[in-house]
């Protein structure tokens, strides 16, 4: 199983880093290491690994914001969350951003070994039941219509209330985050983090002006939005119900 196998580390303890490696590359595996999160979300965007094991305390951009964003695009790469943060609401957490396995430190070799390898088992598993035709469900789905509205993600296009639009990169990313968390007030911090992945060199008012672009796709008046709403002193939530 181990050969061609890349396993990506984002941890920002060097010393439990290179042990993890030390240790999965006596099995044959392939491993590299992020020292924090914004270089994890860069390397998975490069490398393309088999599977990744995430801390959660890293600097930056918190493991769990580095888990939502990789689920906006990729639903099937297996993601084990290593941490010595125990406490039931961040393994709650972690599960309900997508999280695969959760593991806490310090913690037994032996187990933590098995624990990777039946993750990676299971993923080749789901690839099988993909060629042979099983379940293409993604992170969100391939269609999202509300109101008169409809975005096609697959063709990176949607069809507004006056236009049919052309969506860029930056769009689709966040257009899929606000799908994603429907219902669920977002921060214009942590839209950043995820959409973007970093944020010491934008300002908040970078969120606001994709939200006035959305308004004008999606909104029949932008003034009295119903669907990308605005939170005072916090952000935005979308909501795709007609009388939202």
């Amino acid at each position: 199983m181990s050969a061609n196998k890349r396993i990506l580390i984002v941890e920002d303890d060097k010393h439990i880093a290179e042990g993890i490696k030390l240790n999965l590359g006596m099995l044959g595996f392939e491993v590299a290491i992020a020292g924090d999160g914004m270089a994890g979300l860069e390397k998975w965007r490069q490398w393309r690994p088999d599977l990744i094991v995430l801390d959660i305390m890293l600097p930056g951009i918190d493991g769990f914001s580095v888990l939502q964003r990789i689920r906006l695009e990729d639903e099937r790469i297996p993601i084990l969350i290593l941490s010595a943060r125990a406490e039931p609401d961040d393994r709650i957490q972690g599960l309900a951003g997508g999280v695969d396995d959760y593991l806490t430190k310090p913690f037994n070799l032996e187990e933590f070994q098995l624990r990777i390898k039946r993750l990676l088992r299971r993923a080749d598993w789901s690839r099988d039941d993909e060629r042979a035709g099983g379940d293409e469900s993604g992170p969100v789905p391939r269609i999202v219509e509300f109101g008169r509205n409809r975005i096609d993600f697959g063709a990176a296009q949607a069809s507004g209330v006056k236009r049919t639009i052309k969506l860029t990169d930056q769009e689709m990313k966040l257009l899929k985050l606000f799908v994603a968390n429907r219902g669920k007030v977002l921060s214009r911090e942590k839209i950043l983090k995820i959409g973007w992945g970093y944020t010491d060199r934008m300002t908040t008012r970078t969120v606001d002006n994709f939200i006035v672009r959305f308004r004008k796709y999606f909104e029949e008046n932008p003034k009295r939005p119903k669907f990308f709403k605005s939170v005072r002193s916090v952000g935005y939530i979308f909501n795709d119900e007609t009388d939202a």
